[in-house]
């Protein structure tokens, strides 16, 4: 198979580089973003239509909905029936839905495959792809995917990649907040906000941060005979104490935490626990 990929940016630059040596033909606007990966072995192409006509597989790591729209729209008449077309790009689920129907009449199928892992995972090559498309076409995603991801999951139909990596940046940017509410309240302390972070990421490292506790597989309550209650009833149990203990002390040195708030509210119900039935 002979592999495209359109869009050399931050991200879509380092992931390319790991395509190099199985047939890469590169595009993007900027010719001097291809020039580095053409010294690494990579073919050049002068558009997308050449890039669809060389490439029976083609990425696409640009902006937003618009770009996405028209890199695809120029690689559809060009490419073999067969091709199947990887958008990358963080977009509306219903574009990548869309794209698939355009597609359908060329014979060529569309998989949304968002990445998350940032800059960093993108050059180490331990990104991690969630590909929303078609049993066959996910089975083709797996080698070039593989090249650069390190976590290649099928999550469902054309759209549903877009619609998990959407749920996981809400986490990603609700945690950002959070964390500036953190910073406040230990700045308001005398507390240095850069050993701060030091135990933030160290403790995250090995805890797993947020993400220890997605284990459930839906967000109905939890029975009480289900194994993960009392781990739940336990996490709830210091989670309320210690933000009980954080919005205190918030009060005590007037500082807003809004976000500290809605958790000590939420939290019980978010682990799957019915605050009626906690004694």
């Amino acid at each position: 198979m002979t592999y495209g990929f359109a869009g050399l940016g931050q991200m879509g630059a380092p992931m390319a580089r790991h395509l190099i040596g199985l047939g890469l033909t590169v595009y993007d606007t900027r010719p001097e973003a291809m020039a580095p990966l053409v010294e690494a072995g990579a073919r050049a192409a002068a558009d997308v239509g050449e890039l669809a006509a060389a490439s029976r597989f083609v990425s696409v790591m640009v902006r937003d909905d618009d770009q996405v729209h028209e890199v695809v729209s120029g690689l559809l008449p060009a490419a073999e029936p067969g091709t199947v077309i990887a958008v990358h790009s963080t977009i509306r689920p219903g574009t990548a839905v869309e794209l698939a129907g355009l597609a359908a009449p060329y014979g060529i199928e569309v998989v949304d495959a968002p990445v998350s892992g940032g800059f960093m995972g993108a050059q180490a090559g331990t990104l991690a792809v969630m590909v929303g498309g078609g049993d066959d076409a996910f089975a083709r995603c797996e080698r070039p995917f593989g090249a650069w991801a390190d976590l290649v999951l099928h999550v469902g139909p054309v759209g549903a990649g877009t619609r998990a990596k959407l749920a996981r940046n809400l986490l990603h940017f609700v945690a950002f907040a959070a964390a500036a509410e953190a910073q406040r309240l230990a700045e308001a302390s005398g507390v240095s906000l850069r050993k701060l972070g030091r135990v933030v990421r160290h403790s995250d490292a090995v805890t797993g941060g947020p993400g220890a506790i997605m284990l459930r597989a839906t967000t109905a309550p939890l029975g009480e005979d289900d194994p993960l209650y009392g781990i739940m009833r336990h996490v709830l149990a210091l989670g309320e104490k210690d933000l009980d203990l954080a919005l205190e002390l918030a009060r005590d040195l007037g500082v807003d935490t809004p976000l500290a708030e809605l958790a000590r509210d939420r939290l019980a119900d978010g682990l799957g626990l019915l605050r009626k039935e906690i004694p």
